[in-house]
């Protein structure tokens, strides 16, 4: 298995300079590819691939020495990065979707460096002079301490340095993670997502919605007004913005604490775990005009109802999250997991399978209107999950 394992990293003030002006020169390098590819383009239709663009970092780095300083490696990921973001551009044309032309890279949207292989412009391990310290050696930047708060496995096969507020992470991908599988409970349960409740199993367990947006939304407004009032390019608005990128960030550890802690739960518990095939991108864009409470017979814009109500708890709740975590480790523990057809799983009686949706008169409450079968909607809803998921892999084994 490939798995990733992220560290803090303890850099001096001397190596955080270095670190952004790591990143700067990245950035520069990967919105000067992208100039060119355009200009290329504008003038004479010509396109420019990445092996074009590549073979001028030799140049580039004999005439710039702030260049020359950072690892070969990273910059053909640099580059390598921007021909990726081109081939989506395309592939998305093809299919008619919304195209989205790569963009250029502002200061606050490019924090991430990568080294495509261990040894090569990096180094992940412990100096000969201090072998219970754990460092990672950065081409220009030196050896930087890193937080191992746990052990890697598997082999090292690239590294990342991630810029997070002002916080600096390191972030190993590794090959060869060996599984830990668990032993056999012999249990099943089906899972049912929600927004009062954010888990319900079928076994009646509700897993609550802390809703991290909605309790840090105060100390957001207020964080956000300030920044709105600063100086544009000041060094109070800088300030401003790492405290509205740490609430964010706070509310983005939040949820995938919750996430990990829960789905280990499930994993320790159950051999199958049913649950819905749900595209939260897609359930989040689904936005209906809804009226404007100011001129009656009017409709708000969609991007206004998409940031309201159902969609913005969606999103709040993190199910995008919680569904990665949990596909993780059950593969790591050997558990199933079954993902069923998510239509009218929550209108589907549990005792005689009628269908309706006056069954759902009440959000909270079931009441089959042919068998008058009354339960917890999510709890219904979760038993539809587990006997769907039970038949797909029942036909999954026949076949």
């Amino acid at each position: 298995m490939r798995r990733t394992f992220k560290f803090l990293m303890r850099p001096t003030v001397k190596q955080v300079a270095m670190l952004g002006a790591m990143l700067d020169d990245h950035r520069a390098l990967y919105n000067a590819a992208l100039q060119e590819r355009r200009d290329a383009w504008q003038m004479t239709e010509t396109t420019v691939r990445y092996g074009d663009q590549s073979a001028q970092l030799k140049e580039i780095r004999a005439f710039d020495p702030d260049h020359a300083r950072w690892s070969f490696s990273s910059q053909q990921a640099t580059l390598r990065r921007l021909d990726k973001a081109f081939q989506a551009f395309f592939r998305r044309v093809k299919a008619g979707e919304k195209a989205g032309y790569p963009r250029f890279k502002g200061a606050g949207w490019f924090d991430t460096v990568e080294w495509p292989k261990d040894g090569d412009g990096c180094r992940w391990g412990s100096q000969p002079d201090n072998p219970t310290q754990t460092f990672v050696r950065l081409q220009g930047v030196g050896h930087v301490k890193v937080n191992q708060h746990r052990p890697v496995r598997g082999t090292v096969k690239t590294v990342s340095v991630k810029r997070e507020g002002r916080r600096w992470f390191v972030v190993l991908s590794c090959d060869g993670v060996p599984a830990e599988p668990l032993p056999p409970t012999g249990a099943v349960v089906g899972v049912d997502m929600g927004v009062a409740s954010l888990a319900t199993t079928s076994e009646g367990r509700h897993i609550g919605n802390p809703r991290f947006l909605k309790k840090a939304s105060g100390k957001l407004a207020a964080a956000q007004r300030e920044l709105a009032r600063k100086k544009p390019r000041s060094t109070r608005r800088g300030r401003a913005v790492a405290r509205v990128a740490a609430l964010h960030g706070k509310v983005r550890r939040q949820r995938l604490d919750l996430a990990h802690k829960i789905a280990l739960s499930l994993v320790r518990d159950y051999d199958l775990i049913a649950m819905e095939d749900l595209r939260v991108r897609n359930m989040v864009r689904r936005a209906k005009p809804k009226p404007d409470p100011d001129s009656p017979g009017q409709f708000l814009p969609n991007g206004q109802a998409a940031k309201s109500g159902l969609n913005r708890s969606i999103l709040d709740a993190g199910w995008g999250v919680f569904f990665t975590v949990l596909r993780a480790k059950a593969e790591s523990a050997g558990r199933l997991i079954v993902e069923v057809d998510a239509h009218h799983t929550s209108q589907r009686c549990a005792t005689c399978g009628h269908v309706a949706e006056d069954n759902r008169v009440v959000q909270a409450v079931f009441t089959c209107v042919s068998c008058g079968h009354v339960a917890h909607a999510d709890v219904n809803g979760a038993v539809n999950i587990l006997r769907a998921g039970l038949a797909r892999q029942a036909d999954v084994k026949a076949a």
